[in-house]
């Protein structure tokens, strides 16, 4: 049966420490990490206390910042040093960016020379580049070595590093000459050099790249671990797959929260604050209001012929619903290119020669579709403000016309906009649905208007 959270808590409160012990060492970190989320403060650092130390170690990093901060208050400065001892350089610096000021001094205190040193490398590094998620503990191995000596070092030093599988070649200097895995290495006489067996044809990336082009590296390649260089190609570190697939899953959480028009936040929604959620909500709602003022205007403006006409009011909400939709549709898509980097601002072109195709597909399958659920429905079914008249053909044309502009509008405009974004330094996703569908409203009611007015006598 699988342990829960109140099993730990009922436990703990009967001091069964040693059946907890080993029910807890033969659970994961990740599983561990999510049952201690739903632990009351008071009992979180006695279960955590429990744990084999590279087990703690392993869960500590799965933990939510407000979790680890908890923890961290509660540790000696022996019991910091252990776990401090035991994470890996990247996973030190990823939590001290998540501490406030003094837990940041705390910890770098009970940290060893060593470490203080490889933490303050990594920080020079900006957090959004691949130096930035880089780590510094690979395995490194010299050109002249034979396959022999290659495990004899790898058994050494590998039990500090984040992969061992994946091993890379440098001369003294430290720049990168090649790439020899394990079983390569498996696979050859003991007596082979490694310079006669490693890849020189390396796939790197430099410090200062952003860390989303060094994660679709690994999705294009299937790497486990990239190499890092400096400008003169010396190696300085690797990023390993489980930080590429991190960088991956923030950026689309960001990009998913910017195109629901929330401000992109990296707190869990149940420990997010109800002020902080209204924070993260109420700037793009405010500026989306605004901006549908516009509608509001164009209505207004119409008021005389929506007053002669009153069927043409009751089409207004399916127009601008369709239309954005149907921008929706087009940005949605160029914007998962573009993120995929399928899509470039070269292609503008191409991109918008395929969904005005696209769209005029659409238009003329929505406008005869509309077009018989009007005389159907509206028509001969419930009579809605609409009768089997010359008028009433003449108000299902212009809805029909309507219809099939708006569409081709809406997606050359959710095709381009997103394009046009990436090209000025913008984050694509800012163009999605808020602000698409603000603006196609307002094409859709100007286009609506001026069919009506150009179509139906007397408006």
């Amino acid at each position: 049966m699988e342990l829960t959270a109140n099993e730990i808590a009922l436990m703990i409160e009967e001091k069964n420490y040693s059946a907890l012990k080993q029910k807890l060492n033969e659970e994961n970190a990740v599983d561990i990490s999510a049952l201690f989320a739903e632990l009351p403060k008071e009992v979180l650092p006695i279960a955590f206390r429990l744990l084999s130390k590279e087990l703690a170690a392993e869960t500590f990093v799965e933990m939510e910042s407000g979790e680890q901060e908890l923890l961290i208050r509660s540790f000696s400065d022996s019991e910091l040093r252990t776990v401090i001892e035991e994470l890996y350089y990247d996973d030190i610096v990823d939590i001290l960016e998540e501490m406030p000021a003094n837990m940041v001094k705390r910890i770098l205190a009970n940290a060893t020379t060593e470490t203080r040193a490889s933490i303050n490398t990594l920080l020079k590094y900006s957090s959004d580049s691949a130096g930035g998620i880089m780590t510094l503990e690979y395995v490194r191995l010299q050109p002249a070595m034979t396959v022999s000596q290659a495990f004899e070092r790898i058994k050494r030093v590998g039990v500090d590093k984040e992969t061992i599988y994946t091993c890379y070649v440098t001369d003294p200097n430290k720049k990168l000459l090649g790439v020899v895995t394990v079983k390569d290495m498996l696979l050859a006489d003991e007596g082979k050099l490694v310079q006669d067996i490693m890849e020189t044809n390396v796939v790197f990336a430099y410090t200062y790249e952003d860390k989303e082009t060094v994660a679709k590296t690994f999705i294009d390649y299937g790497f486990l671990a990239l190499p890092v260089v400096d400008n003169e190609n010396r190696l300085v570190g690797i990023v390993t797959y489980d930080d590429a697939m991190d960088v991956i899953s923030e950026e689309s959480e960001e990009d998913m929260q910017i195109m629901a028009a929330i401000t992109p936040t990296d707190t869990p929604y149940l420990r997010t604050s109800v002020f902080s959620i209204w924070k993260a909500r109420i700037p793009w709602l405010l500026l989306l209001m605004i901006s549908a003022t516009f509608t509001g205007l164009i209505i207004t403006s119409f008021e005389n012929a929506l007053a002669a006409s009153v069927a043409l009011t009751a089409f207004i909400p399916m127009l601008m619903d369709t239309g954005g939709n149907s921008g929706s549709q087009a940005s949605v898509t160029v914007i998962r290119g573009i993120s995929l980097d399928e899509i470039a601002f070269h292609d503008i072109f191409k991109v918008i020669w395929k969904e005005l195709r696209v769209s005029f597909f659409c238009a003329i399958t929505l406008a005869a579709a509309n077009f018989v659920k009007i005389v159907l429905v509206d028509m001969l079914l419930i009579h809605n403000a609409l009768t089997f008249s010359s008028e009433g053909f003449l108000i299902t044309a212009v809805v029909c016309l309507t219809l099939a502009v708006t569409v081709i509008a809406a997606k050359f405009i959710g095709c381009t906009l997103p394009i046009l974004a990436k090209r000025l330094g913008f984050d694509p996703a800012v163009m999605a649905s808020p602000f698409i569908t603000t603006i196609v409203d307002a094409i859709s009611l100007l286009v609506y208007f001026f069919f009506a007015k150009a179509i139906i006598p007397g408006l």
